[in-house]
């Protein structure tokens, strides 16, 4: 769906967000596709989700510029309106039922659409006459999940949608996202530890370590841009040699290691003689090689 030649949604130039003394956001210079969905993946306290609240002109950065459809978020009515942030701890009025959160949506979202509201809310068998404070933890992702896709806002962000769902419905949000997403074009950025069952979704991907961008690339330039080889340690240190190495596990006389670059067939040739095993990294290999903690990931699936 990506238009390389259409402007940036997003643009973010030497942005830093300081919370006193720490940089949650240090320095981030990144452009975000229009017309894409954009996979935002690092580990819990990464920056994921002050970088997205800066985006939807929720918070301001600290220093360094952003843009959004070449304007600055920030208490922009305009902007702010052509943007749907789904946080994973939304807070509604505590005496809010669905039909009133269905009600004021509209009014926030011009395109808002809300036959596919009821298909979702029917779907996700959202209770009518409860308050939506006491929803359960899966019941308020699918609320959100909700607003985020009805929403059909120009730029909508889901930070960690899925929490509480089970696989069922994780993948009824997959399949209806990429339904709706092919359907009506729009730039979609979310946070995900679920690597695996996002990265079929996923078009560009930016990681994020300690408030900084690591990799920002094209999802397809990513996977086997880096091969796992693994064996004995004296031999996979001698196979390896100087090339960079992202990861690095040992056990007794075996390592395992992430290696920055694709395999060639001389290296695969000289790694069969070595008996060294070459396979390559995956999206999710390239992202734990980089720090992204995926127990957070087994949480979130088992809630």
């Amino acid at each position: 769906m990506t238009d390389d030649s259409a402007a940036p949604a997003v643009r973010l130039h030497g942005v830093t967000r300081s919370f006193r003394r720490v940089n949650a956001l240090d320095n981030v210079t990144l452009d975000i596709q229009a017309g894409a969905i954009t996979g935002l993946l690092g580990r819990n306290g990464a920056g994921k989700t002050t970088l997205m609240s800066i985006i939807a002109g929720h918070d301001r950065a600290t220093s360094g510029s952003v843009e959004v459809h070449g304007h600055d978020p920030f208490e922009n009515a305009p902007t702010m309106a052509a943007v749907s942030l789904v946080r994973d701890n939304q807070r509604y009025p505590d005496s809010f039922t669905l039909a009133n959160v269905l009600t004021a949506a509209p009014l926030f979202h011009k395109r808002w659409d809300r036959a596919l509201a009821d298909e979702l809310v029917a779907a996700f068998r959202l209770p009518a006459k409860t308050a939506v404070k006491k929803y359960s933890r899966g019941q308020m992702s699918s609320l959100g999940i909700v607003l985020g896709l009805a929403s059909r806002a120009p730029l909508t962000i889901f930070d960690e949608p899925y929490l509480g769902l089970d696989a069922t419905a994780r993948r009824f949000f997959y399949d209806v996202l990429m339904r709706d997403y092919l359907e009506h074009p729009r730039t979609i950025l979310l946070s995900t530890h679920l690597i695996d069952e996002m990265e079929p979704l996923l078009e560009h991907v930016v990681i994020l370590e300690a408030g900084r961008i690591v990799r920002a690339a094209a999802a397809d330039d990513l996977r086997g841009s880096a091969m796992n080889v693994s064996g004995l340690t004296t031999a996979v240190d001698a196979l390896v040699g100087d090339r960079r190495v992202l990861q690095s596990r040992r056990i007794g006389a075996l390592s395992s290691l992430v290696v920055d670059g694709p395999a060639d067939d001389r290296l695969r040739s000289d790694a069969a003689r070595a008996g060294v095993e070459i396979t390559p990294a995956s999206l999710q290999d390239l992202v734990a090689a980089y720090g992204v903690d995926e127990s957070a990931a087994l949480e979130g699936a088992r809630s």
